[in-house]
């Protein structure tokens, strides 16, 4: 069995604060217009895309060719974001 990248970052980093902050907000709106039909292709979830982007923008990272690269090379980015996803 793989091991689990999320035990590789420590308890203070900034991604568990950023994870946090993400699982008290107010994300309503966007599942309001989440499409979870299994009509075209599957949608992201919505809190870890949130989630992905806050974390990448307070790093500088704003490209998202940046951003993917990062999902794939970057263990924080691997361990705040699911396999699912289709980038980690």
């Amino acid at each position: 069995m793989p091991p689990d990248v999320r035990e590789w970052l420590p308890e203070d980093h900034f991604a568990w604060f950023v994870l946090d902050a993400v699982a008290v907000m107010d994300l309503d709106a966007f599942y309001a217009v989440y499409r979870g039909d299994g009509r075209g292709r599957p949608a992201y979830e919505p809190a870890m895309m949130v989630a992905l982007l806050l974390y990448a923008y307070a790093r500088g990272v704003r490209s998202s060719r940046a951003i993917e690269r990062s999902c794939i090379e970057d263990v924080a980015y691997r361990g705040a974001i699911p396999r699912s996803c289709g980038c980690a």
